[in-house]
């Protein structure tokens, strides 16, 4: 099964969360954060503007981007959770 993402959605592969702390203690399940990064696996082709013309996204296929905790629609593709979201509720592209 292949998605393919509309308009100005981009697909995300959420990173996994850190499961010990920079001082080697491990955290259980219930302590650790929603990731908040992760990499694109697709781009749909652009916001429409009003005149008919498309706005090419700023983020493309293998880039990793900063999102909000609570963006997107968590998705399943082959047993592996995805994050759809609009282009607008990405934060950031780390470099």
């Amino acid at each position: 099964m292949a998605v393919k993402p509309l308009e100005d959605r981009v697909i995300i592969l959420p990173l996994e969360a850190e499961d010990r702390t920079e001082s080697g203690i491990y955290l259980p399940e219930s302590a650790k954060e929603k990731p908040v990064q992760g990499k694109v696996i697709a781009c749909g082709p652009g916001k429409r503007l009003d005149n008919g013309e498309r706005i090419k996204p700023s983020v493309s296929k293998g880039d990793t981007v900063v999102y909000g905790k609570y963006a997107g629609t968590e998705i399943e593709i082959k047993n592996i959770k995805h994050l759809i979201v609009r282009e607008s509720e990405l934060l950031g592209i780390i470099e």
